[in-house]
């Protein structure tokens, strides 16, 4: 199964894989420029398409699949959260740049150790006393924040004394409704690939005269890692469709999380000695995992939500 359900959201998918094919880790850029997949989410009267999440979602698991360096994810979340304000002018001011994939935003949760895409940001949306500030990327100081996944940019950012233009009220629980949906259309993508990927090999990799993927215990581990992606995805599809419902949104993170790393696992050990190889590729699949799990939220709050709403 895959998140693009309809003709465009086909041909999107494919015009973005094809520019992930081309430039690899080079292709944000190219997608942000060719494509205009920043600008998704941003509406027409403001120089974007007006598109949806679903179809951003389909951007971001493409994305994931390949593990594609990119402020796609930082993008929708920032855009989301300004959108909500409905601040007109600030939207004016600051997405058309967006959508032309010549300037990049950035939301700085209450709290948060790191901003994601904090480095490659030129303004700021800070989340303070329930309401959201723009704040320049020159009033503040950030560095860079070393993390378990290299694909990922996060940075330090500190506001101390910085004085910003008020946007608007900011609803936490609805914008990590967004993110965490977003997320789930990431994770699946990746977790498909790093299954695929692991097939693949166990149909190449022989031991005792036969290839290993034809042993039923693993052709049946295999199987067993198929059904849990194809529930993620579809629990992923039904969160993207509905972004406002952030009951859907905490159990998409949740499961999309569980899939993820499950698989990413699976891939180390049906690899075998070659997954721990640091050329091999199977330890990006389970530090983007497990940098995953515990983004926007770790999973035991995500549980407690889900619980609390039945």
């Amino acid at each position: 199964m895959s998140l693009a359900t309809t003709p465009e959201q086909a041909a999107l998918a494919a015009s973005v894989r094809g520019v992930i094919d081309r430039h690899g880790e080079q292709a944000w850029p190219h997608l942000r420029t060719e494509i205009g997949v920043a600008g998704l989410l941003v509406p027409e009267r403001f120089g974007g398409l007006g598109a949806s999440l679903a179809d951003a979602a389909v951007v971001l698991e493409e994305l994931g699949r390949e593990l594609t360096p990119s402020a796609m994810l930082g993008t929708v979340v920032a855009v989301s959260a300004l959108l909500a304000t409905g601040d007109e002018e600030a939207c004016a001011r600051l997405l058309p740049a967006v959508a032309a994939g010549s300037s990049t935003l950035a939301l700085v949760l209450p709290g948060a150790a790191f901003v994601l895409d904090g480095i490659a940001a030129e303004t700021f949306l800070v989340a303070d006393g329930g309401m959201l500030v723009e704040v320049a990327a020159a009033d503040v100081v950030r560095a860079p924040v070393p993390g378990f996944d290299e694909s990922r940019s996060f940075a330090s950012v500190r506001c101390d004394g910085v004085t910003g233009g008020c946007l608007g009220p900011f609803d936490q629980a609805a914008v990590e409704a967004v993110a965490c949906a977003a997320l789930s259309a990431e994770q699946v993508g990746a977790a498909a690939r790093a299954l695929d990927r692991t097939v693949a090999y166990s149909l190449q990799r022989v031991q005792f005269g036969r290839p290993i993927g034809a042993f039923q215990a693993l052709a049946h581990r295999m199987a067993d890692l198929h059904v849990l992606v194809e529930s993620a995805t579809s629990l992923a599809w039904a969160a993207v469709q509905e972004p406002a419902d952030a009951t859907l949104a905490a159990a998409a993170k949740v499961h999309c999380s569980e899939a993820f790393t499950t698989v990413a696992g699976e891939m180390i050990q049906l690899h075998g000695g070659i997954a721990i190889t640091w050329e091999h590729d199977a330890h990006r699949y389970l530090r983007r995992a497990y940098t995953d799990a515990r983004l926007f939220g770790d999973p035991d709050g995500h549980v407690a939500r889900v619980w609390a709403a039945m």
